[in-house]
């Protein structure tokens, strides 16, 4: 059996002969919605493998973090979504014999090698694109199979973690995550279909949806309440019932498809680019398991009540919601949301009403303490488009992490890594010339710097992203 994804599978392989070999394991996974599934799923692995094991999160893997890692008295380390990148500090403790790390990650890896390494830019595919901290946990569970076990019913979380990690940006997911969903659909736990791409399908009423809908901006419509009642009201269809509005996981195909082509055609005619109203429709993802209508059946809304837990100090709510806790876990899970839209929104009114400040190849904004650093990239990716602030510059986002230390947040897109953009490279060198440290993905990446240190930041910044898109 060549697994998921075959270029990993004699990796995979040979990390979980290590993991049955350990006496126990201590767990360590980020706190984004991808790090939270990635953890689901390996936690989900080691107790079907029999494998003794503890679980602990962190924001940022730097050496503070490793070397409190170091000090439990697990032998064996498995790092999900992070541990690639620190991987020079990981190694100095590997060396000294503090532990054996395993690693399934997706970021860029340092310029460091060791021997238990499942992450797909090893192989030659794309980690920002092609396959997520979650679906490297998941080759990683798949190789930690009992000869009569199946953990293909982990792929639903997998894509959960893939789709939260933006992977499905251009009209649904492809390349190594193709494997995972086709794993997922035979284990009956998946249904992927064509449908409208807007998030809030399960959850949000109709004119709700289509006003907050920032992957296709339409005038008239989108960031408009009357403007988005006066268009539905105008499609001849009862959308209403018992006098409220209905939600789209209510219509029918047939209602779903005039509505489609009626937010088509608005679009066209408002001037809006075919290449944006191709964007539309795509592939949407739901949880077979799932109650239709919550936030858990759709695959994208899930990711965002995972995300409005750990990025709020509650990973262990996140995590429960993951293994099936439907109850207390999910109840406070909800109200997290709740809080984490609230902070979503005014973080978003704050930046529209600032603005950005532009420079030759990069646009910015520091929020000091207004926008919580956990969720300022967030914030960051939903502003870009909105008046003032370009589709066509990576923009850059601060916020206060502590009294010494500035969070900084990149935000870029598929159209311009296609033109040259590599922001972990950026937030890693131009970190580095501040006295901080950073990396990620070449479409988004983070870092942490001294405070005061902001327009130096953005000065090497300006100057990377120059060169990388001449």
């Amino acid at each position: 059996m060549a697994g998921p994804v075959p270029e990993l599978h004699d990796r995979a392989v040979a990390c979980a002969d290590r993991l049955r070999e350990a006496d126990s394991v201590l767990l360590a996974s980020h706190i984004d919605a991808d790090g939270l599934t990635s953890a689901a799923v390996a936690a989900s692995a080691l107790e079907r493998a029999e494998i003794r094991f503890d679980t602990v999160f962190s924001k940022q893997l730097d050496a503070e973090e490793v070397a409190a890692i170091a000090a439990t008295d697990h032998e064996t380390v498995l790092f999900t979504d992070f541990g690639s990148g620190q991987l020079d500090v990981i190694a100095e403790h590997e060396a000294a014999g503090d532990f054996t790390p395993v690693i399934a990650d997706h970021h860029q890896p340092a310029d460091v090698e060791t021997e238990y390494h499942l992450n797909p830019l090893l192989f030659g595919l794309n980690g920002a694109t092609e396959l997520s901290g979650a679906g490297a946990s998941y080759v990683l569970a798949r190789a930690l199979e009992a000869e009569d076990g199946d953990n293909r019913d982990l792929a639903a979380l997998a894509v959960v973690g893939a789709v939260g990690d933006m992977q499905d940006s251009e009209g649904g997911l492809h390349g190594a995550n193709e494997g995972i969903v086709a794993e997922g659909v035979a284990a009956g736990v998946l249904d992927p279909a064509k449908d409208l791409a807007l998030y809030g399908r399960q959850t949000r009423p109709l004119p709700k949806l289509l006003e907050y809908a920032s992957e296709l901006r339409i005038p008239g419509v989108s960031n408009d309440q009357n403007g988005a009642i006066k268009f539905l009201s105008n499609l001849g269809l009862d959308l209403k019932e018992g006098g409220e509005w209905k939600r789209w996981v209510d219509l029918t195909q047939e209602e779903r498809q005039t509505v489609v082509s009626a937010l088509i055609k608005r679009a066209v005619t408002k001037g809006v680019p075919p290449e944006r109203v191709n964007t539309l429709v795509g592939t949407t993802y739901s949880l077979v398991a799932e109650e239709v209508g919550t936030e858990l059946r759709d695959v994208s809304e899930f990711s965002t009540l995972l995300n409005a837990t750990a990025r709020y100090d509650r990973a262990d709510v996140g995590l429960a919601v993951c293994l099936g806790d439907r109850g207390e876990a999910l109840d406070r899970a909800r109200t997290l949301l709740r809080n984490h839209r609230r902070n979503l929104s005014e973080g978003l009114q704050w930046v529209k009403t600032e603005g950005v400040t532009v420079e030759d190849h990069v646009q910015w904004f520091d929020a000091g303490t207004r926008i919580r650093e956990t969720i300022v990239g967030i914030i960051a990716g939903m502003a870009v488009g909105a008046n003032g602030i370009s589709r066509r510059k990576p923009i850059l986002a601060f916020a206060e992490k502590n009294a010494e230390e500035v969070k900084v947040s990149a935000r870029g897109s598929h159209f311009l890594t296609k033109q040259g953009l590599d922001l972990s490279v950026v937030m890693r060198e131009a970190s580095r010339s501040v006295g901080g440290d950073g990396g990620g993905h070449d479409v988004a990446a983070g870092a942490t710097i001294p405070a005061g240190k902001q327009a130096e930041f953005v000065a090497e910044a300006n100057r990377l992203v120059g060169e990388q898109l001449a």
